[in-house]
């Protein structure tokens, strides 16, 4: 019985060496071992959560996902990856103009597209969650 989910154990790996580019560590301590374990196997199950989560509201209303497809950004998926999920948030980022004194004088966030709209609300997250990206600081925050 368990020789027969065991391509599901070796996707996992095959997931963390090819998909994430991760290249071979050398750990010699066994807690160094154990704590490389423990991330690369939370980062797998937040991926794994985040395609779920995503899948399941998109059976409910029965939806495909465009743009995920950077090949052919008009192709729909009813099966989207987390890293493709992830990939639709590449161009996405935060520009903090600070005086000389280090007070902030201007943030920017970039808005987000149709498709990251609807990511993030099939997620759980509103777009409210990432526009306070813009107002947050994290430096006295």
């Amino acid at each position: 019985m368990c020789s027969r989910n065991a391509y599901r154990i070796e996707r996992i790996f095959n997931r963390l060496k090819s998909r994430l580019q991760i290249a071979p560590l050398y750990v010699k301590r066994d807690d160094h071992i154990e704590g490389l374990t423990s991330l690369l196997t939370l980062g797998v199950r937040v991926f794994t959560v985040m395609e779920f989560v995503l899948r399941r509201s998109r059976q409910n209303d029965h939806a495909k996902l465009p743009g995920l497809h950077p090949e052919n950004r008009q192709q729909r998926t009813d099966t989207p990856t987390a890293e493709r999920l992830l990939k639709a948030f590449a161009d996405v980022s935060l520009t903090i103009l600070k005086t000389a004194a280090g007070e902030d004088i201007l943030r920017r966030l970039t808005p987000l597209s149709e498709v990251q709209q609807d990511i993030l609300q099939r997620l759980g997250f509103g777009a409210s969650l990432y526009r306070q990206l813009e107002i947050y600081d994290i430096g006295n925050g």
